[in-house]
């Protein structure tokens, strides 16, 4: 059994979006006579595209993204069937009790282990991490542990609803984002790919710090460089839906991306069920 996990664009319509930036829309192409499109008396179907991959629709993007140097995801991107993992998580919005002191939870407008974390931001923590991992692998250690299985993490953030096909994030509908000490979990537990429901891992409005992409693919804090312990085979791809039906636990993912040459390009995540014997 198959899951198509990404979130189909449809230009001209409904449509997730990120930023408020323009939507993703075509038209047909116009060359003297021709007209591309058979409703309006052309011979084919024949239009012009414009979209922006990072902010339109699930997409996935490279290390690329955030160096000085010109990174494709169609370089990074060589694995095929990726053994994966899909867990869902509740993104708080208070401390949890107690109070776990790695989590290094932030006061509104003071710079913590998220970032800049204001009043009402949700976040996802380590902690929540570490439970929704135990509840599919078993016990989880907070620290110093590499996952011999699963090179994908995909996570379903709640509340889920298919809302998050057309959800427009904003200034006024700040999604949810991780703190630090839940990606350095990410990377330590050795997920190369991260999947997820949100415009970013980061606050969508960080004044570009973007510390969860650094730590994701180790580049220094405040970098632009790539450095030999950089991870240039990782990957993050945004803005999927998964629904509910779906459950957590183990899969092979399929992760087919455009074969742009850029940073980012739009993808369409598969996840794939072992066959049972009848």
């Amino acid at each position: 059994m198959t899951f198509d996990i990404s979130i189909p664009l449809k230009f001209n319509g409904t449509q997730p979006n990120a930023y408020g930036v323009g939507r993703a829309r075509s038209e047909p192409v116009r060359a003297g006579s021709l007209v591309g499109d058979t409703r309006m008396g052309g011979s084919v179907n024949f239009e012009q595209y414009t979209f922006i991959p990072h902010c339109n629709g699930t997409h996935t993007e490279c290390v690329g993204h955030i160096t000085k140097e010109r990174i494709s995801v169609r370089d990074c991107m060589t694995d095929v069937l990726i053994p994966a993992v899909l867990i869902t998580v509740e993104p708080l919005s208070e401390p949890p009790v107690p109070l776990l002191p790695e989590e290094g939870w932030p006061k509104a407008g003071v710079e913590g282990a998220a970032g800049n974390q204001f009043a009402g931001d949700k976040i996802i923590i380590k902690d929540s991490l570490i439970k929704s991992l135990a509840s599919v692998e078993g016990d989880i250690p907070t620290f110093g542990f590499r996952n011999a299985d699963s090179k994908a993490l995909i996570i379903r953030s709640l509340p889920n609803s298919n809302a998050k096909l057309t959800a427009e994030y904003g200034e006024g509908q700040i999604p949810p984002y991780f703190t630090a000490d839940a990606m350095r979990l990410i990377v330590d537990h050795g997920f190369a790919h991260l999947l997820v429901d949100l415009p970013s891992i980061d606050r969508i409005f960080d004044e570009g710090k973007l510390i969860n992409h650094r730590i994701f693919w180790n580049v220094e804090e405040g970098s632009s460089e790539t450095n030999p312990e950089t991870r240039r085979n990782a990957t993050i791809t945004e803005l999927i839906y998964v629904p509910n039906e779906i459950p957590d636990g183990k899969y092979l993912l399929n992760l087919q991306i455009a074969p742009f040459d850029s940073d980012c390009a739009p993808s369409r995540p598969v996840l794939l069920t072992a066959a049972k014997d009848d």
